[in-house]
């Protein structure tokens, strides 16, 4: 069967990283347009939702974009700034991000800031309104202003050095029956026991756009200091997700604060959570707080973490390796273990009145789920294409897959116990 032997012959759980350059970029999303932000609201341009659109900020900049909203429609707007490489920050350099009716009432603020790692990173930043709540209640026209927020001293080496910018604006429709957004479950906040097992290659990618799908399991990939990696995990509604990260031994004797941030965003790049790790040298991990099931409901709740899981679909985990580290323990690259959890059970998700745009960010697909398997965005087609080409079945495929996976891990653990000294 050449469609088996093509699959089995696919790289299963060995991936070999990119090449460690110790510069860090960015991947933005293939096509994205670019666009001027204007200095006030009179000559801003227009963003559409469902593309993706390429800008910059000065140092000490602000940005007006337009929106154009019915009154049925909550709209996410996030922002994505990209230092150059080896920028110099402080802990609150970062972006604001608003959005204002035309009357200039805000109809909510969120900031994002490179912290304690004190390095250079994409970070994001998103602006919403949501349809009939707060102020911002009508259709019409809005505008998205975005504030590069500088302290001072911070950057002077190169005062002139514009941030790039990344907007993805999407809309989701209202519910299409009443009483969707009931109270928020009760669920278990107790931290989950972290997931064992060899660990498989995981190289990241460079973006949101090129972020590398990943499912429950142990990862393994390697970063040297300020390199940024994306991953994306497909978590349906009713599911929950929950990860750390873990920086392997190091050479060397001293402290770097920050230097190792895992982030979690949702599947419109709104900010979930974060958190970061001190480092001395020696193995240690950063473990994301307990999150509850992804519902539609949780909107509703106080608690930020807890509102930002509000639909299913990618969410993405982040991996930043400050620069600091370079002083203290070298270039690396450094060792880097994640875990990933992904519990609960799947249920179908609320039924919208429209469609949202894009149209699939709010599900988990038959194709997000076979490119998990396969590790690569484009997973799907290509399965899909062996089993073509086969005449098998899916199932059939994803078995072998698994028995691929089962094989090599046995064979990583005789080579472990083979390297053992004996008593």
């Amino acid at each position: 069967m050449p469609g088996l032997c093509a699959l089995l012959a696919l790289p299963v759980g060995t991936a070999a990283a990119a090449p460690y350059t110790g510069t860090p970029s960015y991947a933005f999303a293939p096509g994205a347009r670019t666009v001027a932000g204007a200095a006030g609201t009179a000559t801003a341009e227009r963003l559409d939702p469902g593309r993706t659109y390429r800008s910059s900020l000065a140092r000490n900049g602000s940005l007006y974009y337009r929106l154009d909203l019915t009154a049925a429609d909550t709209a996410y707007v996030p922002v994505t700034a990209v230092p150059p490489p080896h920028s110099t920050v402080s802990a609150t350099d970062g972006i604001r991000v608003s959005v204002r009716d035309a009357r200039g009432t805000p109809c909510s603020f969120a900031s994002a800031r490179f912290g304690a790692g004190l390095s250079a990173r994409p970070v994001t930043a998103l602006g919403q309104r949501e349809a009939g709540k707060g102020l911002c209640r009508g259709g019409g026209t809005y505008y998205v202003l975005v504030q590069r927020l500088d302290a001072e001293g911070s950057g002077t080496a190169a005062p002139a050095r514009r941030w790039a910018l990344e907007i993805a604006p999407v809309t989701e429709p209202r519910p299409a029956r009443a009483g969707t957004g009931s109270p928020p479950p009760a669920w278990d906040s107790a931290t989950p026991e972290p997931l064992a097992g060899a660990a498989r290659d995981r190289p990241g990618g460079t973006g949101f756009a090129a972020a590398r799908p990943l499912g429950q399991g142990v990862w393994r990939t390697a970063l040297v200091p300020g390199e940024t990696r994306f991953y994306k995990v497909p978590v349906d509604w009713g599911r929950d997700l929950n990860a750390s990260a873990e920086l392997s031994d190091a050479q060397g004797h001293g402290y770097v604060g920050g230097a190792l941030n895992l982030s979690l965003y949702n599947p419109v790049r709104g900010y979930v959570e974060d958190v970061a790790l001190g480092y001395t040298g020696t193995r240690k991990s950063a473990v994301l707080a307990p999150l509850p099931p992804v519902e539609y409901a949780n909107r509703d709740a106080a608690p930020a973490a807890v509102n930002s899981v509000r639909f299913a679909g990618d969410y993405y985990l982040v991996l930043h390796l400050s620069e600091q580290l370079t002083g203290t323990f070298g270039q690396g690259p450094f060792g880097v273990t994640l875990r990933v959890r992904v519990a609960g059970r799947a249920h179908a998700g609320p039924e919208y009145a429209g469609r949202p745009v894009p149209g699939d960010v709010f599900r988990v697909t038959e194709q997000d789920r076979a490119a998990v398997l396969t590790g690569t965005a484009g997973g799907t087609d290509r399965v899909m294409r062996l089993v073509a080409v086969g005449g098998i079945g899916l199932g059939t495929v994803l078995l072998a897959v698994l028995a691929g996976w089962t094989v090599a891990a046995r064979r990583a653990q005789r080579r472990v116990s083979a390297q053992k000294p004996t008593a």
